[in-house]
């Protein structure tokens, strides 16, 4: 029915083109574009609409790097959204990227798409592009940049709305002081530290709602100013970037990197400037897991936090989203059960599943460096792994790039 919707708003989009002017099937009906009539025929956002026209478009006489994609729409076997994530995320050719190049990697994320959602194939293809051609993470950065803003708008009502648009770099800056404030209720880690707990119970019982904390958060941070924290506002961690990049590209002077809880790519001169102003904390990525602690301490030290979310990238259970800041450290194997307080017998868990593992039957498991989970019997009564990859774009760009 999807791609059924995307031919008929493609062929919308035919009969009411530009050149046609008033004569235009969307002019003669009253709508301003094809895809304002296609949002008041079938009732959709104005998001979906523009989805239906474009993947409509890509049916019927589809980019032959996008031919395959198409298809898959075609027999229903992609939706209208994954297929127009796909072709934002590999753009057009250009003199440092072929078609062909475009169609392989088409072939790539059309192999992945049935087990990742909308936003993480967008995510995927736009990592794709970035490995086939360099440049051009620079220049999306830089587009980004371009288009952040903050709209303070007053109200008839006397109350005032805040509206904008962040780029990658500030929205990394930004989610990482509101993920503090707010994560507690949220389901974020759970703490042994007293202090830390105390301060995480006295927000799970504060009448505000979650919102309504973040802004009041928003707001104390812009009346500190340039006042340090003292951990009573933010917790004892403060919101510090943490970004991800290889050795050989930090080096080299050419790859990408990769802020922690963002999905987008930044360039490596972004990289550069924060080495030169907050320094570098460097994460060996050699298939060799480090700053191992065996059974000397119970607890993951902040150094193995700080290397397990480079590894993993947040929560590493199938289908989960949550960024490393709202994740907590698992012993594979339990450690009252002998388990090794090391790196690579780690993993990170939100605090959600985090319980479902230890609560529900469910085990987590490693072959050598990769891991998995396993299901109880009663949701699966051969116990198959599921496999549990790394979220995280650098460790991936690692393995592709064969460094």
């Amino acid at each position: 029915m999807d791609a059924a919707a995307a031919v008929l708003a493609g062929e919308i989009a035919h009969r009411s083109r530009r050149e046609l002017g008033y004569d235009g099937l969307a002019q003669r009906l009253g709508a301003r574009t094809p895809e304002s009539l296609v949002q008041r025929i079938a009732g959709t956002s104005a998001r979906e609409a523009h989805s239906l026209v474009r993947v409509g478009a890509l049916i019927d006489a589809p980019a032959p790097w996008l031919s395959n994609v198409a298809g898959e729409v075609s027999h229903g076997r992609l939706s209208v959204e994954a297929a127009d994530a796909v072709r934002l995320g590999l753009g057009e050719p250009t003199d440092d990227v072929t078609a062909e190049a475009l169609t392989s990697a088409a072939s790539i994320l059309l192999s992945e798409a049935p087990s990742l959602t909308v936003e993480r194939l967008a995510a995927r293809a736009r990592e794709v592009r970035n490995d086939l051609d360099l440049d051009f993470v620079r220049d999306r950065e830089a587009s980004m940049r371009q288009r952040r803003f903050l709209h303070v708008v007053p109200q008839a009502d006397g109350m005032t709305r805040l509206n904008g648009l962040l780029d990658p770099e500030t929205a990394a800056r930004v989610t990482k002081a509101f993920d503090a404030a707010t994560s507690p209720r949220r389901g974020g880690p759970r703490f042994v530290d007293p202090a830390s707990v105390a301060r995480a119970e006295r927000i799970v019982a504060d009448e505000r709602t979650t919102e309504q904390l973040a802004l009041d958060t928003f707001v104390e941070l812009l009346t500190l100013g340039s006042a340090a924290d003292d951990g009573t506002l933010l917790g004892a961690n403060p919101p510090a970037v943490h970004i991800l990049v290889t050795d050989h590209d930090l080096r080299s002077g050419h790859g990408v990197g990769h802020l922690e809880g963002q999905r987008e790519a930044v360039s490596i001169e972004t990289v550069q400037r924060h080495a030169c102003a907050d320094g570098v904390l460097p994460i060996r990525f050699d298939g060799k897991q480090p700053l191992d602690v065996g059974r000397a301490k119970r607890f993951f030290t902040p150094r193995q936090r700080i290397a397990l979310a480079a590894r993993d990238g947040g929560c590493r259970f199938p289908g989960c989203e949550r960024p490393p800041s709202w994740t907590e450290a698992h012993h594979i194997k339990e450690w009252q059960f002998g388990g090794r307080t090391d790196v690579r017998d780690g993993i990170l868990l939100c605090k959600h599943h985090h319980l479902l593992i230890h609560n529900n039957g469910w085990r987590v498991g490693r072959r050598d460096d990769e891991y998995f989970v396993v299901p109880p019997a009663s949701i699966d009564p051969r116990r198959e792994p599921i496999p549990a990859p790394s979220r995280s774009a650098a460790a991936r760009r690692l393995v592709t790039a064969g460094y």
